[in-house]
């Protein structure tokens, strides 16, 4: 697949999404979203952006490496990006948030409703 990009240009509103760990950690972000443009050569990228604890993104990353993105655009839009790369702010204290950004390593993975509702019950949010 030479595209990963399943959208059209512009702006999307993330419903929820969720940076997880293998062993069901997870950190939420807030107030998402995603930006679709064209790059050099065509070619679409997505870039996306929220509100996060730094300080989670270091706690989720002192156990795994491989920390998986799920977000939910609505209705059937709802996928994991395997391994994003991240960047965040350096606050590390526990009670700051601060801005995101997200980028997919590779394509986008679909899942249904009902994957999402299995994923999501059974994680662990930090915090809770």
């Amino acid at each position: 697949m030479t595209e990963w990009v399943p959208f059209e240009n512009g702006e999307y509103i993330v419903l929820e999404a969720f940076l997880m760990t293998p062993d069901h950690k997870a950190a939420g972000i807030e107030k998402a979203y995603i930006e679709v443009s064209t790059g050099p050569g065509g070619r679409k990228r997505v870039m996306g952006k929220g509100l996060i604890q730094p300080f989670s993104i270091v706690t989720l990353h002192e156990e795994h490496d491989a920390i998986d993105l799920v977000v939910d655009l609505g209705g059937e839009f709802k996928y994991r990006l395997k391994e994003p790369v991240l960047k965040s702010g350096k606050v590390f204290s526990p009670d700051i948030n601060s801005l995101v950004q997200f980028f997919p390593s590779r394509p986008w993975e679909q899942i249904s409703r009902e994957e999402f509702h299995e994923i999501r019950k059974d994680l662990n949010f930090l915090g809770d």
